[in-house]
């Protein structure tokens, strides 16, 4: 869970891998996406990995950064060989999605939001699907293929995952609202429902009582 979340607390776990397991596979009912078990059992492994940080983040003069997504990227299109440029996209395509699903709310008031991680991450994954799509690694040219059909409805599950002991409230209201305006989050248009808005493509957003506001 990112640090300085309004219900950060710790959570003793035998088995990390398992708990990711449980958690994510629980998310994905939850949020109705339904996916390959190759598929879930690659983001298991990610969130795995990814609970380290010396995995998520690059050493540099300055400290533990993460990279550009568009440094990855032009790492990836000027790679040396074919191996170079998979993996180049492969880790753009993870670090989208976990940053995408765990610090959704983090984006706000930033340049770059949530949308283009989905968007960088999704064509990523499309990408090195299209690659993989012959040969030995067809089977995960499936899974990258399915992530990138399903990255919207994958980072819900996630966001799912990393608020499992937050309660939204009506502070939340106007994130939630730009993040569904962005992305077309179903999970995110489910919580305003709860919170009472109404949330419209047109531009507005009604509230329970009769009120709107407008992006």
């Amino acid at each position: 869970m990112p640090s300085g979340h309004p219900s950060t607390r710790v959570v003793p776990v035998a088995n990390l891998r398992e708990f990711f397991k449980d958690e994510l596979h629980g998310a994905l009912e939850k949020q109705q996406v339904a996916v390959e078990d190759q598929t879930e059992h690659y983001v298991v492994n990610l969130l795995t990995l990814f609970s380290r940080s010396e995995a998520l983040y690059e050493q540099t003069s300055d400290g533990p950064r993460l990279k550009p997504l568009v440094v990855m990227l032009s790492e990836a299109l000027e790679a040396p060989s074919a191996g170079d440029r998979n993996r180049a996209l492969q880790r753009l395509g993870d670090v989208s999605l976990f940053i995408a699903g765990f610090f959704a709310q983090s984006f706000a008031r930033k340049l770059i939001d949530i949308d283009y991680h989905i968007a960088m991450g999704g064509r990523a994954y499309a990408t090195l699907a299209e690659a993989l799509s012959r040969g030995r690694s067809r089977v995960l040219g499936n899974v990258f293929g399915e992530l990138a059909e399903k990255f919207q409805p994958m980072v819900d599950a996630l966001n799912e995952l990393s608020e499992t002991s937050y309660a939204h409230s009506d502070k939340d209201i106007l994130r939630l609202y730009e993040i569904w305006l962005k992305t077309g989050s179903r999970r995110c248009f489910d919580i305003l429902k709860r919170l009472g808005v109404d949330p419209t493509a047109s531009g507005g957003t009604a509230f329970a009582g009769g009120a709107t506001f407008s992006h």
